[in-house]
């Protein structure tokens, strides 16, 4: 039986001192940063056209008017900013 990727890992791990072993913390933390994230534009292509002109206006205006507030929920908990572009 081979030994799978994560417990090859795990193994030198273990033979590391503690502020390389943060250091493999580190790097892994960042390679799952740098993953894609979302959809890809074949995925979202479907939705092309569906917003009106006039709606995507609507929306576009809604944002600059919301720019730099900040929505607060019914319990107290911050929920979104807008920030000016």
């Amino acid at each position: 039986m081979s030994i799978s990727i994560k417990e090859e890992i795990s193994e030198q791990l273990d033979k590391l001192p503690v502020g390389l072993q943060k250091r493999v913390l580190d790097f892994t933390q960042a390679l799952v940063l740098s993953m894609p994230k979302g959809l890809s534009g074949k995925d979202i292509k479907k939705f092309v056209g569906i917003i009106s002109p006039e709606d995507a206006k609507a929306i576009e205006k809604a944002i600059e008017e919301g720019c730099e507030q900040v929505d607060i929920n019914k319990f107290g908990f911050y929920v979104t900013t807008h920030k000016c572009r």
